[in-house]
């Protein structure tokens, strides 16, 4: 591809990655709770499974979910309804107002803040959303010369893609670490519990009601 092909991918990448979704408020909810170093986990984990389903794209899965609406919707349904059931637990997540005047509330979207903990919700999260495949399936050709090897290509986007979408996920978590302070007072932390575990369950609503 041409230089002036990758500078309008990366301009593109940049302003859809900077958009607040599911994994970003989990990057950012993670962030407030558990601290920049912990969240990383939850970064690898939103990572990984974009990367696999752009991947999946790729080698034509985009072409199957079109072809088959049922298998579309039925992953679609099923995603929508865990990112309700996280918007739930979220709101539903016990705050203690002597306990946790001095600390964090229990996470209410993980049991516990290890690696493996945090990375399996990010990878849950980001691998809810089918559309993500169908979005690749769409997107990235554009940016893809035919006439030239598509493997180093395809490389390249998705390389540039990981970057971009792991600088937004540390401008998140990052924002989520400077309200964490504020999430001492029991009260900030149920209302906080309450907008994250509304906007997730938006999303999910979101998610189940837009067709392809």
């Amino acid at each position: 591809m041409s230089l002036q092909t990758w500078w309008l991918f990366v301009v593109t990448v940049f302003f859809v990655s900077a958009t607040p979704g599911p994994n970003m408020l989990l990057v950012m909810t993670h962030g407030a709770r558990h601290g920049l170093r912990a969240s990383l986990g939850t970064m690898a984990g939103c990572m990984t499974a974009l990367i696999a389903m752009m991947s999946i794209s790729a080698a034509g899965l985009g072409a199957v979910l079109k072809a088959w609406p049922m298998l579309f919707d039925t992953l679609r349904y099923v995603g929508a309804a865990y990112l309700v059931y996280l918007g739930y637990k979220s709101w539903r997540s016990p705050v203690n107002a002597q306990d946790e005047a001095a600390k964090l509330a229990t996470p209410a979207l993980v049991a516990e803040s290890g690696f493996g903990k945090l990375f399996k919700s990010g990878f849950l999260v980001a691998a809810s959303n089918p559309k993500a495949i169908l979005f690749a399936a769409a997107f990235l050709p554009q940016f893809i010369d035919p006439t030239a090897a598509k493997l180093p290509q395809f490389s390249i986007l998705l390389g540039t893609f990981a970057v971009i979408e792991m600088s937004w996920y540390m401008v998140y978590a990052t924002g989520g670490l400077r309200i964490a302070p504020y999430l001492r007072e029991a009260r900030v932390l149920k209302a906080f519990n309450r907008i994250s575990g509304g906007v997730f369950m938006g999303f999910g609503a979101l998610m189940a009601a837009v067709h392809r």
